[in-house]
């Protein structure tokens, strides 16, 4: 029992300099806080926030606004005029059971298909042949961003008297000087989106081939000095130091033309306007008639946030897919 008594507990043990060191900083905390206040006030904080916070407002109202508008809209029934009317998910239900809704999809994801197996590695191809003509480079850029200058409708027209199916179009007069038939192009629901595709890829390359051209200067004269000196040619030197240095912006680029193929609307409305016998009705243009042909905008922006969420859905899939290869 002696040695019981003698013995100190826990409570009765002396405070320690860790723990004084503790509270001080503890009841220091207020005061540093206000200290920081008051320099981030005398620093023109305020000022800064008084400044940004209309900019934001703005930002918000028409930027977020029209999304938060379209999701509502999509789950009324409404054609502008009338008063809306409240349906729910009948939208997104009308629109999923819509026969057109697959055709639709295939003729995107074909033309999607098209674009990047054909137009995707066109544009690489060509800032590697301009960078290669360093003496005449900035003439051959400039013919190559000349179809970007167009304006698109002018463009499509432009190209749609050249897609002329009788002999004496364009395209069907220089087949007929090697013996070639007249070919149907647009009238044909074989040919009709590859032609499409043909002019799309000739107005968008421009933009890509100058993004990579900047982006082939940031890699090193050396690599390719030394590639030169081992003897490597230029399909080499190419696949081994210009592809590799260039992946982060080639998947970035690849993104943002699955993305922009899969809204494709102009080209089709103005070449076939869906036509022939719907191969070339696109989600985007399938929207327009929703809207504009059978008047019904709750339908039409039930569509775009589906095609928006799969959209986003496909963006995280593939950032989460490539982020490894594109960093190491």
């Amino acid at each position: 029992m002696a040695l019981r008594e003698q013995t100190p507990t826990l409570k009765e043990a002396p405070p320690t300099a860790t723990s004084g060191v503790r509270d001080a900083r503890r009841r220091s905390a207020p005061a540093r806080r206000r200290n920081r206040v008051v320099a981030w006030y005398r620093s023109g904080g305020l000022t800064v926030v008084l400044f940004a916070v209309p900019i934001v407002l703005i930002f918000l109202y028409f930027s977020w606004g029209p999304i938060v508008s379209g999701l509502v809209m999509s789950l009324q029934r409404t054609n502008l005029v009338d008063p809306a009317t409240w349906v729910g998910l009948d939208n997104f239900t009308y629109v999923l059971s819509d026969p057109g809704l697959g055709q639709a999809a295939i003729n995107t994801l074909y033309f999607t298909g098209l674009a990047i197996l054909f137009g995707f590695p066109l544009p690489i191809l060509l800032a590697v042949f301009i960078a290669e003509l360093r003496g005449r480079s900035w003439m051959y850029t400039t013919l190559v961003y000349l179809p970007v200058i167009v304006p698109p409708v002018v463009s499509i027209l432009l190209w749609k008297v050249f897609y002329d199916s009788s002999p004496s179009g364009l395209f069907n007069s220089i087949l007929g000087v090697f013996g070639i038939p007249p070919q149907p192009w647009l009238d044909s629901p074989a040919t009709a989106m590859p032609s499409i595709v043909i002019e799309a890829t000739w107005a968008g390359a421009g933009t890509a081939v100058i993004i990579y051209l900047a982006a082939l200067t940031s890699v090193r004269t050396e690599l390719y000095e030394a590639a030169e000196l081992d003897g490597a040619g230029i399909w080499s030197r190419v696949w081994h130091i210009t592809l590799p240095q260039l992946r982060g912006v080639i998947l970035v680029m690849l993104l943002l033309q699955v993305i922009g193929t899969m809204q494709l609307f102009t080209e089709p409305y103005l070449f076939t306007g869906g036509g022939p016998q719907g191969a070339t009705t696109t989600i985007l243009l399938l929207i327009y008639n929703y809207a504009f042909v059978n008047g019904d905008y709750g339908a039409a922006t039930a569509l775009s946030v589906l095609l928006a969420a799969g959209l986003c859905v496909l963006s995280a899939v593939y950032q989460l897919a490539t982020r490894k290869w594109s960093t190491d």
